[in-house]
């Protein structure tokens, strides 16, 4: 395992630029596979999920060519299906959650898609049923390999559009049930979609390919199905999560930071719930300036209760950024009740913060009371294992804060969603150094 020693308190100064998107870039990764046409895609970021999944795009015959940072081409014009059912698959697929996405463009375009028990964060109970009970309505046979945790979906004559509604607004199954039935026959109608800046994202890119999805934005997606889908140039959004950790990042260490080019129309509630906080947010152009603050204090509801920070579906809160959130309030003016709905393991790294001097009360698997310090004590330094991505970077934000020098064990966790972090902290004042294992 690789790992950070971050020497903390020191104030950071500059401008810091987002990467491409890690959960759009795996969606329209996987929207390669639709056509034989050459897709050309900018803003991918170097991370290892991510690569990952080039990497299965590479081994299943798809001619992958670089262009220049961020910038790749594919060609997706002689698909070697065997792949699917080859030990290497099974391991490299398992390994990444994202590899699920490659399942609805395949059984569109040949009629099957494999796939094993996919891997990622462990952060509770992410079940597939979403995606594998809409290809089915599709008219899709599955089938699943209990001793191999194998699944598979079959449709030898084609797809074939209906209605459903989706027993929950998935991001990744709205997304590969999408890619499914752009080529479906006949009208599908989508009820309950996710409609994330992510999937608007990979709709529009869809739509470019010569797909016909309206109802882009909202969560009545209607598809009517064509024959065959074309070649496009797409451009991947900045992550609004890296930008959301940056806020924290800012305010945590008393720094003034600018955040280029955040794309502000798709960041939903992230700025105005960042302010609830207390913490100061400017628009200028398209960038985020957080100045310098001393402190910051905690909004109350109009009658006086606890401010609660919740995650919900978009255009709601999202949930990745709940663990920033949290972090963030160790040290604010005020107290505040995080209620992480979506995943009930994700709240399980506050005993790390809790070991550096923070107020928390894990009331349960789904809700912290945070109380926060108003900076009149500091976290302390102490060593952690990042055990998954949004915690990690969390951890990376308290380090940054404390006195002291931390060690962050496991930090294969944080490369796998923030590209080269380490260096583009130090490039704004963070003492933070790499030893590789």
């Amino acid at each position: 395992m690789g790992t950070f020693q971050i020497e903390g308190g020191h104030k950071l100064k500059g401008e810091i630029t987002p990467q491409g998107a890690k959960n759009e870039a795996l969606q329209i990764l996987c929207a390669v596979l639709l056509t034989s046409e050459k897709v050309i895609i900018e803003n991918i970021p170097d991370i290892l999920d991510v690569n990952k999944l080039i990497n299965i795009l590479e081994n299943l015959g798809v001619k992958i060519q670089k262009l220049g940072k961020g910038k790749y081409a594919f060609i997706a014009d002689d698909i070697n299906l065997g792949y699917l059912e080859s030990e290497l698959f099974k391991q490299e697929g398992s390994s990444l959650r994202g590899s699920i996405m490659i399942v609805g463009p395949l059984l569109a375009r040949f009629g099957k898609g494999y796939i094993p028990r996919p891997g990622g964060d462990k952060i509770g109970r992410r079940r597939l049923d979403t995606h594998f009970e809409g290809f089915i309505k599709l008219g899709a046979k599955f089938r699943y390999n209990k001793e191999e945790r194998f699944y598979g979906v079959e449709a030898p004559k084609g797809l074939k559009g209906t209605y459903m509604l989706l027993d929950q607004a998935s991001v990744t199954g709205t997304a590969n049930i999408v890619m499914a039935a752009v080529l479906a026959k006949g009208k599908t109608t989508i009820y309950n979609a996710a409609c994330e800046p992510y999937i608007q994202q990979l709709c529009k890119m869809l739509n470019s390919m010569g797909a016909n999805i309206t109802g882009v934005g909202s969560n009545l997606l209607v598809i009517e199905g064509v024959e065959k889908l074309g070649g496009c140039n797409h451009r991947v959004l900045p992550d609004m999560i890296e930008i959301g950790s940056w806020i924290g990042l800012a305010a945590m260490t008393h720094s003034e930071i600018t955040i280029k080019n955040v794309s502000w129309e798709n960041l939903g509630l992230i700025p105005e719930t960042f302010r609830k906080l207390g913490i100061k947010l400017n628009k200028k152009g398209d960038d985020i300036h957080i100045p310098s603050q001393k402190e910051y204090e905690i909004q109350g509801y109009i009658d006086g209760s606890i401010l609660t920070v919740a995650d919900a579906p978009w255009p709601g809160f999202t949930p990745d950024l709940l663990s920033i959130v949290l972090v963030v309030c160790t040290q604010a003016k005020g107290s505040v009740l995080i209620h992480q709905k979506m995943f009930e393991s994700r709240l399980f790294f506050v005993d790390k913060l809790i070991d550096m001097g923070a107020k928390i009360i894990l009331c349960d698997p789904h809700r912290a009371t945070v109380i926060g310090h108003n900076f009149q004590s500091n976290l302390k330094a102490t060593t952690m294992v990042s055990p998954d991505i949004r915690a990690g970077i969390s951890l990376l934000i308290a380090a940054l804060s404390a006195e002291g020098t931390s060690t962050i064990h496991n930090i294969e966790q944080i490369d796998r969603g923030y590209e080269n972090i380490d260096e583009r902290l130090r490039a704004i004042g963070a003492k933070i150094t790499r030893t590789e294992p």
